[in-house]
C-alpha cells in the first residue's frame, strides 16, 4: 500500500503551463502518475502533455475528477493557489516552491486545518509512492517498492536514505519530503501517524534538522507507535548561529541542535541512527 498518493489518486497541476511545471509534469507523466490535468488562470483550453488546461480549481476538479494537486508557481502566488485549491475540495495538496512569506503558509496551514486537507511544503521535493506515483522532483532512480516509510525535512537526505533501503533489499512504502521553508503544511507527527495506518509499511524512517520544533512534536506521538520509528538529524556539526541549507536550518543558542533533538527522540522511543548505514542495521535488529 502506501500514504497521500498513490496509482489511483488523480493529480492536477497548477501552473502547469510554467517551464517548472510542463518540465515536472512530463517526468510525473512517464513514471506513471496519474495527471488529469492542469490549472493556469487565463490559460483554459490549452493542452500540456495532452492534459487539458483550465482556469480554475473548479473547473478542473469538475471536468477530471481531481482529488490531489502539486503547485508549481512562484513563492507570491502560492498562498492563493493553495487556498483555492484547499476551499475547492482537494484533500492532498504538494507545494514545491521554496521561499513561501511565513504570515501566507501560516494561512495556507490554517485553511488546510479547517478544510481537513494534507498538505506538504514548501520548499518540498515532493512524494513518490515507488511503482504507483511520483509527485514533485523526486529523481525515482533511487526508489524502490518495499516495506519502509521515509519522512525527511530534505530532499537530497530522502534520496540517500532511499537509496540505502532499496541497495538493503528493504525498499519504501511512501517517501514524503515535509520541505524546509520554516513554516511548513505538515509535522512530523501528522505523517508518522498516516504512516501508523498503513499496514504495509513495518518501519518508518524519519530524518529532521537542525533548528525548529518539528522534530520534537514528534516525540508527542511515538511512544504510542507499534510501528518502530528509526531516526537520523542532519547537521551534527553544526555551529550555533550558522543557517545550513534550507530556510528553518538554524540553531538558535542550544536550542535546535542534533545532538538534542536526536537524544529528545531516543528517550521517546525513537531508534537512533548517526549514520546511513545505521538504518538497516538497525532494521534488522528489529526484524522489519
Amino acid at each position: 500500500m502506501a500514504i497521500l498518493v498513490t496509482k489511483d489518486s488523480k493529480v492536477m497541476v497548477q501552473g502547469i503551463t510554467g517551464g517548472a511545471g510542463k518540465f515536472h509534469t512530463e517526468r510525473m507523466i512517464e513514471y506513471g502518475t496519474n495527471i488529469v490535468g492542469g490549472v493556469t488562470p487565463g490559460k483554459g483550453n490549452q493542452t500540456v502533455c495532452d492534459r487539458s488546461v483550465f482556469d480554475t480549481v473548479v473547473e478542473c476538479i469538475e471536468n477530471t475528477g481531481a482529488d490531489v494537486s502539486a503547485i508549481f508557481l512562484p513563492a507570491r502566488f502560492v498562498k492563493e493557489a493553495a487556498i483555492e485549491a484547499i476551499r475547492a475540495g482537494i484533500k492532498f495538496l504538494v507545494i514545491i516552491p521554496e521561499h513561501i512569506p511565513i504570515h501566507d503558509m501560516l494561512q495556507v496551514r490554517y485553511e488546510a486545518v479547517e478544510h481537513g486537507t494534507t498538505v506538504i511544503g514548501g520548499n518540498t521535493a515532493g512524494i513518490i509512492s515507488p511503482g504507483q506515483a511520483n509527485l514533485g522532483i523526486m529523481p525515482d532512480i533511487a526508489f524502490k517498492a518495499g516495506r519502509v516509510g521515509t519522512v525527511s525535512r530534505s530532499g537530497s537526505i530522502t534520496y540517500y536514505i532511499a537509496d540505502t533501503l532499496t541497495r538493503s533489499g528493504y525498499g519504501e512504502t511512501t517517501c514524503v519530503g515535509l520541505g524546509g521553508d520554516p513554516v511548513l503544511g505538515s509535522t512530523f507527527d501528522e505523517i508518522l501517524l498516516k504512516f501508523e495506518d498503513d499496514p504495509e509499511t513495518k518501519a518508518i524512517v524519519m530524518t529532521g534538522e537542525i533548528g525548529g520544533i518539528y522534530e520534537e512534536k514528534a516525540c508527542e506521538v511515538i511512544p504510542d507507535m507499534k510501528t518502530p520509528v528509526l531516526a537520523m538529524i542532519g547537521g551534527i556539526f553544526a555551529p550555533p548561529g550558522k543557517r545550513m541549507g534550507h530556510a528553518g536550518a538554524i540553531v538558535e543558542g542550544i536550542m535546535g541542535t542534533a545532538k538534542e533533538k536526536l537524544e529528545m527522540l531516543a528517550d521517546h522511543g525513537a531508534h537512533a541512527c548517526k549514520t546511513f548505514n545505521d538504518i538497516p542495521a538497525t532494521l534488522k535488529k528489529l526484524g522489519v
